[in-house]
């Protein structure tokens, strides 16, 4: 099978679903600026791996599509408010949406997604018995997605942070929703405790090695593949795992140029330039790789138990594209 003819394939149908649901409204303002971002295109990775792991238990993907609208309303809504904090000027290579329809907007907008992903899920059938778990899981999700987002930004403030901490902030911020929507797709497909937990497992490694996975990116990508400004992260202190394991290693000279540059907002490119030589030094991008590629097979063990199946070998290939992707 190729794997992309096949993501492409989901996406494309759900990508019609989801069309159908994001009607127009009045502000036009507010719901242009909410349509922006999810009508912009994307990997839609969050539906697709709901829709996958429904199809790993035979479950039939056409009703769970109102939980894949959901996920990447919830998605976007995290994308959109992201993109405030950061303030990034770019996302899927089109201006950000307070960018380009203003901040106050922006924030209202990304509400907006937030209330219309629990409208979607409320078009699950009412029906089925696990539809309260599933919520609540969302829930959860959420709540944790926000407690990343906060873990993330207050150590901006800190100089240091163990890898521990940071893989607990990306579990939070990013792992969660991938390993909900493996979950929950495994659920509403019908599947057993066993297959649900196994779901489970997978998509919070998936997760884990997608993130770090995109951390790296930032740091080996041009910014018309990535589709983002470059060297933000430099300049925000942000910590990915590539900053945190330079930080925990540097010394001397490399430490001071360190202390120097990272974090400082009005760096300019040369000094981002020599953090990245820095990172390259010290096998810290390296280092990340290594780490994302140990998630991803760890995601693709966990799934043994499942049946052999052409919606399992997609699983294992979707593992395998999370750190070999180049955006």
């Amino acid at each position: 099978m190729d794997l992309k003819q096949e993501l492409s394939k989901r996406a494309n149908f759900f990508n019609t679903e989801m069309e159908k649901f994001l009607e127009e409204g009045e502000p036009e303002k507010l719901y242009d600026a909410a349509r922006h971002l999810p009508l912009a295109g994307g990997k839609r990775l969050r539906p697709v791996l709901a829709m996958m792991s429904c199809e790993a238990v035979s479950g039939e993907v056409a009703k769970i599509i109102p939980l894949t609208i959901a996920l990447e309303l919830v998605h976007n809504f995290t994308l959109v408010h992201d993109d405030i904090m950061d303030n990034s000027k770019l996302r899927r290579n089109l201006a950000s949406v307070h960018i380009k329809f203003g901040s106050p907007t922006a924030i209202m907008a990304g509400d907006l997604l937030f209330a219309k992903a629990f409208e979607s899920m409320h078009n699950l059938n009412s029906e089925c018995k696990d539809f309260k778990n599933v919520e609540y899981g969302l829930i959860d999700c959420i709540k944790e997605i926000c407690e990343g987002q906060q873990l993330d930004m207050d150590f901006e403030e800190r100089k240091i942070i163990s890898e521990d901490e940071y893989i607990k902030m990306i579990l939070k911020k990013t792992a969660v929703f991938f390993q909900y929507a493996a979950e929950a797709g495994g659920i509403l497909g019908g599947g057993n405790r066993e297959q649900s937990n196994t779901l489970n497992e997978y998509g919070k490694k998936l997760g884990l090695g997608f993130q770090i996975h995109d951390d790296y990116l930032d740091m080996s990508s041009d910014a018309k593949t990535l589709g983002k400004d470059i060297g933000n992260d430099i300049r925000n202190g942000k910590k990915t795992l590539i900053a945190v394991h330079a930080l925990n290693n540097a010394s001397g000279e490399d430490k001071k140029i360190l202390e120097t540059i990272f974090g400082n907002r009005k760096a300019s490119d040369e000094e981002v330039k020599k953090v990245y030589e820095l990172f390259k030094k010290l096998k810290s991008i390296e280092y990340a790789k290594n780490k994302a590629i140990d998630f991803v097979s760890q995601a693709k063990k966990s799934i043994e138990i499942l049946p052999d199946t052409n919606a399992k070998q997609l699983l294992l290939d979707l593992a395998d594209y999370a750190i070999k992707r180049e955006k």
